[in-house]
C-alpha cells in the first residue's frame, strides 16, 4: 500500500516540467522588443522667395469734389421745387423759385427813383451849362453859378444813389431763383412748397455735391508724410496720378472690394492737427459710374516699399510661444527639425521670415504638433492654398498718392 506521502511526492515531478514551460513562454513574451509607433504623417510646403509689395491703409471719407450748400438769399415764400431730388443737374439748371412779386415791384420802384434821379441831374447839368458863360459876363453873381454846380453834384449823387438801389433791387429779384452753381448731385429738399424761407438767415434749402471726380480724405500720421514728403509735395503741386508720383493708391471699399480707378492727390493741408499728430491730403478720384457717393466709407491703400527677394511662408506654419517664433522642418533624411526663426510682415495669408529659414526648405504645416527633433515623418505636399478674401473694412477714423496702410503693417510686425 503506497503511502499519501509518497503518492503526493511522486505528483510534483510530473507537473513540474508543465509549469515551468508555461512560465517560460510567458517570460519570453514580455521580454521580446515592443512593436515599433507608426511614423506620423505631416503636410508641407516650401519656402518660397520672391518681390513683394508691402502696403498699409488709410480710413479715408468720401466727399463731393466740391460740395454747396445751397440757401434762400431773401426772404419770402418758397413758389415750386423745379427738379428732381436726387438726381443730377447741370450747371445753371433752376432748382428753385421763390415768390418774385414783391422783388418784381421794389425793382420797377427803384427803377423810378433812378429815372427822376438822372432827370434831375439833365436839368442841373443844363443849369450849369447855362450859368458859366452868364457868370463870366457878370450877367449873374458868382454865388448862383456855385449854387447850381453844387445841385449838379448833389443830382449825380442821387443818380448813383438810385443806380444802386435799382441794382440791389434786381440782384433780390434774381435771388427768388435758385440755381446750380455746378454741374452735380442735388440732394432732397430741405423745405416744401408754401413754407416760409429766408426770414432771419439764409435757409438752407439743399446740397449739391459734384462726384466726378469724387473727393477722398486721410489724415496721414506725421511720420508717414515725413517718410514721402518730397514725393507727396510734387504730386500735389503738378496733381498728378497717385501711382505716378508716390506709391499707388487704390480705393478699399465697405463690401471689400477694390474700387477700380485710380486717384491723384490734389491736396496736403497748411498744418499738421496738433492733437491727433496726423496732417489731412485729399485725393480725387474719377467716378464715371457714379458708385462713389459723399459719406461712403472707404480706406486708402497704398504700396508702401516692395521687400526684394522676401521668404514667405504660410502664417499657419509659425507657432508662437512666449514671443519666440519657430517652424519645424522635415530635412533631406525625412526627420524633423525646429527652427527659430525672425518674422516680418504679414501678406495675405503668408508670413515673410527675415532669418532662420532659407529658399526651398521644406515647412510642416500640418502635424507639426505630433512631431519632436529628430524624429522621422512622413511627409506629404500639402494642397494649393485657397486665395485669402478681401480684407473687409470696419468703421475706424479717416492723402495722397498715399494709399493705405502703415498702421496694418506695423501691427502684422508686431
Amino acid at each position: 500500500m503506497t503511502s499519501p506521502n509518497r503518492r503526493r511526492a511522486s505528483l510534483f515531478p510530473s507537473c513540474f516540467p508543465a509549469a515551468a514551460a508555461a512560465a517560460l513562454v510567458v517570460a519570453c513574451t514580455e521580454k521580446g522588443p515592443p512593436p515599433a509607433p507608426p511614423v506620423p504623417e505631416v503636410t508641407t510646403v516650401d519656402v518660397i522667395q520672391r518681390d513683394v509689395p508691402i502696403g498699409a491703409e488709410l480710413t479715408a471719407t468720401l466727399h463731393g469734389l466740391e460740395d454747396v450748400e445751397l440757401r434762400a438769399r431773401v426772404e419770402g415764400y418758397l413758389k415750386s421745387i423745379d427738379y428732381a431730388e436726387g438726381s443730377e443737374v447741370k450747371k445753371g439748371a433752376l432748382l428753385f423759385t421763390i415768390d418774385d412779386k414783391p422783388y418784381r415791384a421794389k425793382l420797377a420802384e427803384s427803377k423810378g427813383a433812378l429815372a427822376r434821379a438822372k432827370a434831375s441831374l439833365s436839368k442841373a447839368d443844363l443849369d450849369v451849362k447855362r450859368y458859366r458863360p452868364l457868370a463870366a459876363e457878370k450877367a449873374i453873381s458868382q454865388a448862383e453859378l456855385d449854387n447850381a454846380i453844387t445841385a449838379q453834384q448833389a443830382a449825380k449823387a442821387q443818380v448813383d444813389a438810385a443806380a444802386a438801389n435799382a441794382e440791389n433791387a434786381a440782384l433780390d429779384l434774381g435771388y427768388t431763383r435758385i440755381t446750380a452753381p455746378v454741374a452735380g448731385l442735388v440732394g432732397r429738399a430741405q423745405r416744401k412748397v408754401g413754407d416760409l424761407v429766408g426770414k432771419g438767415e439764409a435757409t438752407l434749402l439743399t446740397t449739391l455735391s459734384s462726384i466726378d471726380p469724387v473727393r477722398v480724405t486721410v489724415n496721414m500720421p506725421e511720420a508717414l508724410y515725413l517718410r514721402y514728403a518730397k514725393r507727396l509735395q510734387a504730386a500735389a503741386a503738378e496733381r498728378k496720378p497717385a501711382a505716378d508720383s508716390g506709391p499707388g493708391a487704390q480705393l478699399l471699399l465697405s463690401d471689400g472690394s477694390i474700387y477700380p480707378e485710380k486717384g491723384r492727390l490734389i491736396l496736403i493741408d497748411r498744418s499738421v492737427d496738433s492733437q491727433t499728430g496726423t496732417l489731412r491730403a485729399d485725393l480725387a478720384f474719377p467716378n464715371p459710374t457714379r458708385i462713389l457717393r459723399p459719406g461712403l466709407y472707404a480706406k486708402v491703400l497704398y504700396k508702401e516699399e516692395v521687400r526684394m527677394g522676401a521668404l514667405l511662408v504660410p502664417q499657419r506654419a509659425v507657432q508662437e510661444l512666449q514671443g519666440q517664433f519657430t517652424v519645424v522642418l522635415v530635412d533631406a533624411e525625412n526627420k524633423a527639425q525646429s527652427r527659430k526663426v525672425k518674422t516680418g510682415p504679414r501678406v495675405d495669408n503668408l508670413w515673410i521670415l527675415e532669418e532662420g529659414v532659407k529658399p526651398g526648405d521644406k515647412v510642416i504645416v500640418e502635424g507639426a504638433q505630433k512631431v519632436r527633433d529628430g524624429m522621422l515623418v512622413k511627409a506629404e505636399p500639402a494642397p494649393p492654398e485657397p486665395a485669402s478674401p478681401p480684407p473687409q473694412a470696419g468703421p475706424v477714423p479717416a492723402a495722397a498718392s498715399i494709399g493705405a496702410a502703415a498702421s496694418k503693417a506695423e501691427s502684422s510686425s508686431r
